[in-house]
């Protein structure tokens, strides 16, 4: 069985910036310490890859849909 590796993006991040704007939530059925608590979506797929897991993206809820509809 295929690990899984849970990411989500980042809540607050500024337009323009180079910084990695993914974070790691949860890993589930593989042996697996991650040191960082920013990645980019490159490296989670590296990283993905080399421990045969399937990586999952976690959508944001409800609420903050409304908000950004009211923000946009």
């Amino acid at each position: 069985m295929a690990g899984k590796l849970f990411y989500r993006e980042r809540r607050k991040l500024v337009d323009g910036a180079h910084t990695p704007r993914y974070q790691m939530v949860a890993i589930h059925g593989v042996d697996l310490k991650v040191q960082g608590k920013h990645l980019r979506m490159s490296e989670l797929k590296c990283i993905a890859e080399a421990v045969g897991a399937e990586l999952i993206h976690l959508p944001r809820g409800p609420k903050h849909a409304e908000e950004e509809a009211s923000q946009g």
